[in-house]
């Protein structure tokens, strides 16, 4: 499943506090960076993985996305402006291409041969669930495990993309927390659950060609406690997480009338604690409601993970499952962290 490094690439940044191994293998898969609406002719920077990158729209609309870096002395791009469709690097006027190749040199116009050595470090750019998608190493999107949102482009959903959260901790907590079924009473009781509700029914956890499903079935019910009154008597809640190793995983919630809500959670690992977390969603009800109380409702949600999250010991993800204790409402967790441990990542996981 890892793909193979490609020329004009880069080692590990020296700041970074990954294993190198796990860096070298994270490097190969791909993950959103930022928003497809933020992205301007005004370059911006952006991290994965410790790498600084700049991105920018340029006057015909194309999104591009490199190395934030101007190979002549070292200034960032992202202080930088776009014109027409080049870069300009503002320390000395540098103009970089679309290809990201040196195309003028202000202080010596007569150039005509630029030496390859001004060529940026460009990357991959995918555009999908209003969010942009790289990888370091790769560059065959067609290899990419991209998560599956399929109702995004759908006329009978609406779709909504609230702001992203950044979480000081790893990726690998924040994603094994969205899939824990057992936290809910506990730390969303103001949100949607209840602590006189807190028993996880047995549940099933397969393993796909993409990573893992797991299908839970319950009384907690997933309307806010505001809403409570719509839910009906004795319903059933069912609940579909699809991970997609590393780092996303969709839950798709059942709601009463034949409602389906799909939240997309895909996290950019931006160090080895910090998280930009991105959450696109879908619903195929109530489909021109207030879209704030949706934002609000989705904020609370997640600073409640967040707060647990940021306070977890360790901070990384252990992959040895003997490290810490389990119970059977773990399945689903124990069950991702052995697929990482099977892809090479160090027990002692540094994300």
């Amino acid at each position: 499943m890892n793909a193979i490094p490609v020329l004009n690439l880069f080692t590990q940044p020296q700041c970074s506090q990954f294993d190198p191994n796990d860096w070298n293998i994270l490097a190969q898969h791909w993950y959103p960076v930022v928003q497809i609406q933020d992205v301007t002719t005004q370059p911006q920077q952006v991290q994965l993985l410790d790498v600084k990158m700049a991105i920018y729209k340029t006057e015909s609309g194309e999104i591009h996305l490199v190395r934030d870096i101007c190979p002549h002395r070292g200034v960032p791009l992202s202080k930088g402006w776009v014109e027409g469709e080049n870069i300009v690097c503002p320390y000395h006027g540098l103009n970089y291409n679309a290809q990201g190749k040196c195309v003028k040199i202000p202080a010596q116009p007569e150039l005509t041969q630029i030496s390859d050595r001004f060529t940026l470090t460009k990357f991959p750019v995918v555009e999908k669930y209003g969010l942009v998608w790289t990888s370091l190493f790769s560059r065959d999107e067609s290899e990419a495990n991209f998560p599956v949102l399929e109702t995004w482009d759908s006329d009978e959903h609406q779709s909504i993309l609230p702001p992203f959260v950044d979480i000081a901790g790893s990726s690998g907590r924040q994603l094994e927390g969205f899939i824990d079924v057992a936290h809910f009473a506990w730390v969303h009781n103001k949100a949607f659950a209840d602590r006189d509700n807190p028993v996880v029914p047995k549940y099933e956890t397969e393993r796909t060609d993409y990573g893992l499903k797991t299908i839970y079935i319950s009384t907690v019910s997933n309307f806010p406690h505001s809403l409570r009154h719509l839910e009906p008597e004795n319903f059933l809640w069912k609940r579909e997480f699809d991970v997609y190793p590393p780092f996303s995983a969709t839950l798709t919630v059942y709601f009463p009338n034949n409602g389906i809500l799909k939240i997309l959670n895909a996290c950019c690992p931006v160090s080895h604690n910090q998280t930009r977390l991105f959450v696109p969603l879908t619903r195929n009800f109530d489909t021109t409601g207030d879209l704030q109380a949706v934002y609000d409702f989705n904020a609370q949600i997640f600073a409640e993970d967040q707060d647990i999250v940021e306070s977890q010991k360790p901070e990384e993800l252990p992959l040895d499952v003997s490290m810490e204790a389990h119970f059977a409402a773990d399945k689903s967790s124990t069950t991702y962290r052995r697929i990482l441990a099977e892809w090479g990542l160090s027990k002692r996981y540094v994300v």
